[in-house]
């Protein structure tokens, strides 16, 4: 049965991807489905960017529109939530996105490594290590994975810039270790929340809003998506690979 990973680098911008040192990012596009121009959503936040990708919907609708977590006033179940009772497991570093599913989904675990005790650098490393070994030993028929080196260095020292492109590089060698490492009944879909320019993000520019999509596995023939694609497709997507509905709120649709 197909399973699916979400692997999401924080701040990644498609033209980082695409100028990155790291080869395995050429690699992997040329074998996945992929586009270097999708769109996140207003605000383009990180918080809110990942509420729109679990929920696909708006942040005027799920209601988080900072970095700090509002409840929802008129729930919408999530991805975890409307894909039970399959499985599903989350590792990430930035403890705001503990709040992305809600008790009703079968989570096996959420393991979380903070950024700001361990150095985002150093934690994005027991992330992707704690992820492999998990998906390996429980096969989760969902994990997400959150690396979030990059924003950090975006806002230390600028979007593209020299430290920022060094762990662009880095989180494509993490990318390629969870996918080489990875079962073959996974969909591994790679993604960032949004993009950035000079030291930060948010606004309605290209810089912010464009953000790659890469979708690679057995079963995914390889190519460019012939359709706009929006963050608010990835929850879609996941439900139908694991054979569940979308919520009825859901407005994105299936990429697969």
């Amino acid at each position: 049965m197909t399973k699916v990973h979400i692997v999401l680098v924080d701040g990644m911008r498609p033209d980082a991807v695409l100028s990155c040192s790291n080869p395995y990012a050429k690699e992997l596009i040329a074998k996945s489905l992929s586009t270097m121009e999708a769109r996140t959503v207003m605000p383009s936040v990180t918080l809110p960017c990942h509420m729109s990708l679990f929920h696909s919907v708006d942040p005027g609708r799920h209601g988080v529109t900072t970095n700090t977590f509002t409840p929802q006033v008129r729930p919408i179940d999530g991805i975890v939530e409307q894909i039970r009772p399959r499985t599903s497991a989350m590792f990430y570093n930035w403890e705001a996105l503990t709040d992305l599913n809600r008790p009703g989904g079968k989570m096996m675990t959420k393991q979380f490594f903070s950024g700001s005790i361990y150095g985002y650098e150093k934690a994005c490393e027991m992330t992707v290590k704690a992820s492999i070994d998990f998906i390996n030993s429980n096969k989760p028929d969902f994990c997400f994975t959150y690396i979030g080196w990059p924003d950090e260095e975006g806002h230390a020292y600028g979007w593209m810039g020299e430290k920022y492109m060094h762990s662009v590089d880095v989180a494509f060698s993490q990318i390629k270790d969870i996918i080489e490492s990875t079962p073959d009944e996974y969909i591994t879909i790679v993604i960032a929340d949004h993009g950035g320019h000079e030291r930060s993000h948010g606004t309605e520019m290209n810089e912010d809003m464009l953000i790659p999509v890469i979708i690679y596995g057995k079963e995914v023939s390889p190519g460019v998506f012939d359709r706009p694609v929006s963050i608010k497709d990835i929850a879609p997507t996941v439900a139908k690979v694991l054979g569940c509905e979308s919520a009825p709120e859901w407005e994105g649709t299936s990429l697969l």
